[in-house]
């Protein structure tokens, strides 16, 4: 089970039979408001409400990499653009929709679709 703290703490409970084990996998010093495992379950994406996406892969080196930082397009939220685990797509309070890789975060594409956008 993973979850996070208010503080931007990535938590991970292992949970078997009636025990349990804490981890802490990360502090990225912003409050999480989304995580989203990718498809096959190997990446989590970290969103947090200032437009900062991290990457988290447990079984690699379990280390938090910061993909993207939208903070000045008044961000809204992100998820893993399927099928795969290359790509990640967000969108804006505007209606931009952006496309970015996951390998280094270097944006790819945007779509205007000319709509506010509320979730």
């Amino acid at each position: 089970l993973y979850f996070s703290a208010q503080e931007g703490i990535l938590i991970f409970y292992h949970i078997k039979d009636l025990q349990y084990e804490i981890k802490i996998c990360a502090d990225i010093s912003q409050p999480i408001s989304n995580l989203i495992f990718s498809p096959d379950y190997t990446s989590l994406l970290l969103v947090t409400d200032q437009g900062t996406v991290y990457s988290y892969r447990p079984a690699h080196s379990g280390e938090v990499v910061k993909l993207l930082d939208t903070s000045s397009s008044c961000f809204l939220a992100a998820d893993f653009l399927t099928p795969g685990n290359n790509y990640c797509v967000s969108v804006t309070i505007s209606g931009e929709v952006q496309v970015w890789s996951l390998e280094d975060g270097t944006f790819l594409s945007k779509l205007n679709i000319g709509i506010e956008v509320h979730v």
